[in-house]
This record gives C-alpha cells, structure tokens and sequence, in this order.
C-alpha cells in the first residue's frame, strides 16, 4: 500500500486550495435566506468544481472518485460556505454522474455541458414525506403516454431545487415491483405542471437552498428517461455511492480546517497562567478529533479507491458514510467546548460548522440503514 498522494494530485489541490480561498473565502451565510446565488455558483464553476467527473469531451475534469473526493476535501476545508459545497457536490454526484451513466445519447449531449460548466444546476428528487429511506414505495406515479410519460407526486428535500434547471427524479412505473418498480427521470423546470416551492428554513447548510417540487400531470418524453424502465432502483443506488464515497470529503475538509482552528486556540489561549492547550482536558479532546478525523480519512479514500479499481463495495462505502458524519458531528461538538462561550458566536463560524455537520448523519441513507448494509455484508 501506497498512503502518499502523486505530485500531480498535491498541485491540483493545492492549486485548487488557493483559487477557491480568493474568489469564495468570505464569510459564510449567516441565516436561511443567504443561500448561494447562480454568480456565486459560476464562480465555482468556473474552478471547474461543478464537472470534476464529467467528461473530459464535455467540458468536465475526467477525474475518478479519488481524485474527484480529493477536490471535494480541498473546497470543503477552503470555503467556509459548506451549504454551497454541498449543493456542488450533490448537484455533481446525485445528478450529473446519473446522466452521465444513464441517459440517453441525445439527452446527455445536450445537459452535459451545462452541467460541467455550470450553466445548468441540476437537484436530486427522490425523497418523499413519506419515503424517504424507504425509496421502495414511492408515492410519484409516472404513467406511460405515448412515447413517454406523465408524473404525478410531490418531492421534499430537494437540494438546489429552488434554484435548479433540470431534476433528476424518480417516480413508480410498476407499483407491483417493489424495488424494480421505479424508474428514473430528467424533468426540465420549464416543463408543464412543474412547481417549485420557496427555500426550506433549515438548521444548517444555509447556503444551499432546498425545497419541493411538485409534477401535476407533468410530461417526460422517451429520451429523457434514465438507463430502462424499472432501473431506477440500480441507478439511484449507482448515484448514491458517488454521493456517500465522495461527496463526504467535504466533511473532511471541513473538520481538517476545524482541527487547524482548534490547535491555534488551543495555542494562543490562555487561562490560568497557561496556554490552554497545556490542560489535559483541552488537549486530549482534540488529539480525539485528530484520531477520528484520520481514520474517517482512510476508510473514504479506502471505498474511493475500490471504486476507481471497478470493485466498488457497497459495505465499505456505508463504513466511510458512518464514520465520516459521525466524526463531524463529534469534532463539532469538542470544537465548541475547545472555543467556549466564543464558539457560540456565529463571528467564529465553529457553530455553524456543528450545524452544518448535524444532516450528515441523515441524508444519503441514514446511519441506522448504513449500519444495516454493513451488518447485511457479514452475513446477518
């Protein structure tokens, strides 16, 4: 084994570090309405963060999952916007590899581009009020019409929906099937019978805006349906491990920057006559969120890695999901006890890492489902 990173890999981040540290190193949104604009997008776009994956043919970076993970850690330890981060990283994963993989020639010639460049936002819809884990049971129904199909359902927890071009949704096609039953989508925002709602007021990831999309009747010619009728089960799941390999680098970046923040306190702090970074009970508690920022560390680069050697394990990318939010969540929480009465101020941004680190642990599957893959995996 080989733990070091090419010379190609440390230039590209570095260079990536730098560029997004200048154009999109202010302050991060302070409330729900400060999400990101289609200007502040293009200029992550423009760093060539929107099309990491995408073909190099089409405009985007050719990167596999490691490399594409590696960027990903690089913006979310760079940006302090980690709304706009994940709304980056979902766009790219949940919805552009989708395309990539599953649509048709004609379709994927057509958004691919825009994808990659930014000029179109994409949004993931599969979640329902009443299907959210269990995506077995959709709600939307998408019935054959001639050469396509007309949807009908109503989507919650859309990322990037109030902002989004085109939506990479999911609706029942069999009801009978179960799994099989669902099929996958590329809905255009201009078609008819397509509402978007307002923002959601959420507790953290204020930059990224989510929200419903509502489809009333709303048609969807042959080439915009994803891979054959009944794989949208196979290609949500595809999807899906992208997003839980590789969009959770950007919890690593986040809690790498949190680490680097926590040390320098800990260093300049003093209390009592000393650094406080001389107690046991501040510097133990961050030698903790260095032992599970490294290990979160190596089982990510670990699943990305089997992915880019085609032996993607579905066991040990929900291993690296687990261990990554839970990590984040946990070095969230001894940040704010290392900063004291100051983490609580949001001039410092350790309380809003917290809160933007909290919905890891649910979104893309969550943690109790991840458990039960990997239990499943050992044969229980």
């Amino acid at each position: 084994m080989d733990f070091d990173l090419t010379r190609e890999q440390r230039r590209r981040g570095e260079d990536l570090d730098a560029a997004v540290r200048e154009r999109l190193g202010d302050d991060r949104p302070s409330t729900p309405e400060g999400h990101f604009t289609r200007d502040r997008w293009l200029v992550a776009a423009g760093l060539g963060l929107t099309g990491l994956c995408l073909p190099v043919e089409h405009g985007g970076g050719g990167l596999g999952a490691l490399d594409t993970a590696l960027s990903l850690e690089v913006f979310g330890r760079a940006c302090p916007d980690t709304g706009l981060v994940f709304g980056v990283a979902a766009h790219l994963l949940a919805c552009a590899v989708a395309v990539r993989d599953f649509a048709t020639p004609g379709t994927a010639a057509e958004l691919l581009p825009g994808l990659a460049d930014g000029s179109v936002i994409a949004a993931n819809a599969i979640t329902e009020d009443e299907a959210g884990s269990d995506v077995a049971r959709l709600g939307t129904k998408a019935v054959a019409d001639g050469d396509g199909y007309r949807l009908t359902g109503v989507k919650s927890f859309s990322s990037n929906a109030p902002l989004a071009d085109v939506f990479v949704t999911y609706a029942t096609t069999d009801p009978g099937a179960g799994f099989l039953g669902n099929t996958g989508f590329v809905v255009r925002r201009d078609s008819p019978g397509v509402e978007v709602g307002p923002p959601m007021v959420k507790m953290g990831l204020h930059g990224c805006p989510a929200g419903r999309l509502t489809l009333a009747d709303t048609p969807v010619p042959a080439r915009d349906v994803l891979g054959e009728p009944g794989q949208g089960g196979a290609i949500f799941q595809h999807s899906m491990g992208w997003e839980r390999a590789c969009l959770f680098a950007i919890y690593l970046g986040l809690m790498d920057d949190q680490l680097r923040r926590c040390v320098r306190h800990a260093r300049r702090r003093r209390q009592f006559g000393k650094r406080i970074g001389e107690f046991q009970a501040v510097a133990h508690p961050i030698a903790e969120m260095r032992h599970r920022l490294d290990s979160a560390r190596l089982l990510l680069y670990r699943a990305c890695w089997r992915m880019d050697q085609g032996r993607a394990d579905t066991t040990e990318v929900s291993l690296a999901k687990i261990a990554v939010s839970e990590a984040a969540v946990a070095n969230g929480i001894t940040a704010m006890q290392v900063f004291g009465g100051s983490g609580y101020l949001a001039e410092t941004g350790i309380e809003a890492q917290l809160r933007d680190s909290l919905p890891a642990r649910v979104f893309s599957g969550t943690n109790e489902v991840h458990r039960t893959i990997v239990a499943r995996g050992m044969g229980l």
